[in-house]
């Protein structure tokens, strides 16, 4: 009897042991399994998800938007009159370079052509289509003016040139699907809006 009462206890104690393993390696491989995604999320989204066709138009656009801006800035240290006018285009020199990396380095990341100098951007050549560039005429005519006229040009021009940004970081901000990209164009309504109320209280003086 005793015997007996042992052999029916061995299957019993090899079911438990079983039930234990069996939640210990599901314990194992659930963990396993939420980490390891969790780990390799982030690369991925950086790389190419989290954005979408309106993020790479904003990068594609903002770029030779940005580089005109600096354009346009290193004419006024040289033609520049105003202490406060070489001022500002020093700033927005310093600002939109570094914008001009990141905008690069996110559409690398997500597979997308980045604007070759000398470009307005995929699909928008010779500027046009982007809010607020300046026509090569323009430009033209800024490079040939110098002292206060060159200030009251550049002045003039660089509203309208804030002013199309802000309307192209207004829309990535309402259409756009990456953190970062919506970051920076919130950024650029915020300083750029600021700049257009100090350029046109420098028209006043």
């Amino acid at each position: 009897m005793k015997r007996t009462l042992a052999l029916a206890a061995v299957p019993a104690l090899a079911i438990s042991l079983a039930a234990c393993g069996d939640g210990s390696g599901d314990a194992k491989g659930s963990t396993a399994g939420h980490s390891t995604p969790a780990s390799a999320a982030p690369s991925a989204d950086a790389a190419q998800g989290g954005h979408n066709q309106q993020d790479v138009m904003f990068a594609q656009m903002m770029i030779p938007h940005h580089r005109q801006a600096i354009e346009m800035a290193d004419l006024a240290a040289a033609r520049a009159a105003s202490p406060e006018v070489k001022g500002l285009a020093a700033d927005i020199k310093k600002a939109q370079g570094p914008e001009i990396d990141q905008l690069s380095a996110w559409l690398t990341g997500w597979g997308a052509t980045v604007p070759a100098p000398g470009t307005g951007g995929t699909g928008h050549e010779g500027h046009g289509g982007m809010d607020g560039m300046m026509t090569a005429q323009e430009m033209k005519e800024l490079e040939g003016a110098e002292g206060a006229a060159f200030d009251r040009a550049f002045l003039e021009m660089m509203i309208k040139h804030h002013r199309g940004a802000v309307t192209m970081a207004r829309k990535e901000q309402s259409a756009g699907r990456s953190p970062a990209a919506k970051k920076m164009a919130g950024d650029i309504v915020t300083s750029q809006t600021a700049e257009i109320t100090k350029m046109q209280n420098l028209l006043k003086q």
